[in-house]
């Protein structure tokens, strides 16, 4: 398209190109300002910026030659690349613009990049891209030490698949499987395809510490596993498939990309060779721990569901020396281990969550007991039962009930109970803290504040809270 304008920047002519590039014809366009036909956020067309632009340019050199965003007579925008000069006519300054629609070479340079860096049968990353990003996250994981990881992950049996039913339904596995990937890792995590079957999996700001950011990528491995179990259904055929998985974590810049590739590859044989559709790391001692940590998770849910956890009582005193209460105490009498301490096992009942169906438990064993010692004609009936709750149990949106519901099945008496805080259920809602108090004191539940002083410690919140007795750490 051609344009022509004057100083002023009103259009003077406008050739049948830039009629069909723009939608105007000549007839409603000359005689109006140029300005109109681009889109120009910073106002580069306006009278004084022409006129500045082009006070002592010389005849016939290009003064303005960029792309921009030109605007059509129905709104619609569309690149351009423009270049502008200034002409003499008649002694007069005149700019001429030239405008070359420049949409296809924009569709041609942006399917350029995704043949050079993406997998045109999945939309994934193709492996010159992921090269690319786990270049960055090694660099960004030495300057915020924090690990990386790096899985590797191959379908089992896809050969069989593909000889059996052909490609179509094998190309269909595979995009189906970037899917599921792409679903169960974060927005700031990578998945790619290297080719064939073989996927990649970055994962990226895990912890500091190596046995939890071990942890945190076993837990997405996991994740994965789960989601491979899911029947596909490909072409009216459902194909139930696997995959194996090698895990290695990086920090820093230690091992070479091809080298984290290498041993990753390494470590998901390793995981085919254990009877597939499981993961693997590549360090021995990672993966120690990761199955000791596993192996611990699932002796916790055994034992809790065996019920293998007791309480133990330790005897609270008065100023005259007088027994007033008693603290319950968790023990786990293990059935191979015998009596294990709550140091060994709390922080993992933390972690997986078992602690919610543990201090139910141990809640309700401490309110049976209460009601054991009341039928005994002894001092022990006026005895108050303290018992630990976690900031997770508390949280839980049904906590009053079920501290209702276990008072109600065993008959204890709400007045002697009395309830263990911590300073960490202060730190998220404490208008839901105040509400579930307020509630329980109604029943006649007591509170009090364990380990004062070591968390929140502020005595500003103390008078919001129905507590009856401060522990001080």
């Amino acid at each position: 398209g051609v344009v022509t304008f004057d100083a002023q920047g009103i259009i003077e002519s406008f050739n049948l190109a830039a009629s069909a590039m723009f939608g105007f014809a000549p007839a409603e366009i000359i005689g109006r300002s140029a300005a109109q036909l681009v889109y120009d956020p910073d106002s580069h067309f306006e009278e004084d910026y022409l006129r500045h632009r082009f006070s002592s340019s010389r005849p016939g050199v290009a003064n303005i030659s960029r792309e921009v965003q030109a605007r059509r007579k129905d709104g619609g925008l569309f690149p351009v690349h423009l270049s502008v000069s200034r002409i003499f006519r008649n002694g007069q300054s005149h700019r001429i613009a030239i405008v070359r629609d420049i949409t296809q070479q924009r569709h041609d340079q942006e399917e350029i990049r995704r043949l050079a860096f993406f997998d045109p049968l999945t939309g994934l990353p193709n492996r010159r891209l992921l090269m690319d990003r786990l270049k960055q996250a090694v660099a960004t994981s030495a300057r915020t030490n924090k690990h990386g990881a790096l899985m590797f992950l191959d379908l089992d049996h896809f050969k069989l698949l593909n000889d059996t039913r052909g490609h179509d339904v094998g190309d269909l596995r595979l995009q189906h499987t970037a899917a599921r990937l792409t679903a169960c890792v974060r927005d700031g995590d990578s998945v790619a395809r290297l080719g064939g079957d073989e996927f990649v999996v970055l994962l990226e700001a895990l912890s500091p510490n190596s046995t939890d950011a071990a942890t945190q990528a076993e837990s997405v491995a996991s994740k994965l596993l789960d989601a491979f179990t899911a029947p596909y259904s490909l072409n009216d055929y459902i194909h139930q498939g696997t995959t194996s998985i090698g895990i290695v974590l990086f920090m820093g810049e230690r091992d070479s990309i091809d080298e984290l590739l290498k041993k990753a590859d390494l470590a998901m044989y390793q995981g085919k060779s254990a009877g597939r559709n499981t993961a693997r790391f590549f360090d021995p001692a990672m993966q120690a721990a990761v199955a000791e940590y596993d192996a611990r998770e699932k002796d916790l849910r055994r034992g809790i569901a065996m019920r293998e956890f007791v309480l133990h009582y330790q005897i609270q005193i008065n100023g005259a020396g007088e027994t007033t209460g008693v603290e319950a105490l968790v023990r786990w009498n293990h059935a191979r281990q015998g009596l294990i301490t709550p140091a060994h096992f709390i922080a993992l009942a933390e972690q997986t969550g078992c602690i919610l169906e543990l201090g139910q438990q141990v809640l309700e064993a401490a309110c049976a007991q209460m009601v054991a010692w009341a039928a005994q004609p002894s001092g022990k009936a006026r005895w108050t039962m303290a018992v630990n709750v976690s900031a997770s149990q508390f949280a839980q949106p049904h906590f009053v009930a079920t501290v209702s519901q276990a008072l109600a099945q065993t008959g204890a008496n709400p007045h002697l109970l009395k309830l263990e805080l911590t300073e960490s259920i202060l730190v998220h809602d404490i208008e839901d803290v105040v509400t579930k108090m307020t509630a329980l004191k109604a029943m006649g539940v007591g509170f009090s504040l364990d380990d004062f002083g070591t968390g929140y410690s502020s005595l500003s919140y103390l008078k919001r809270l129905p507590l009856d007795q401060l522990k001080i750490d």
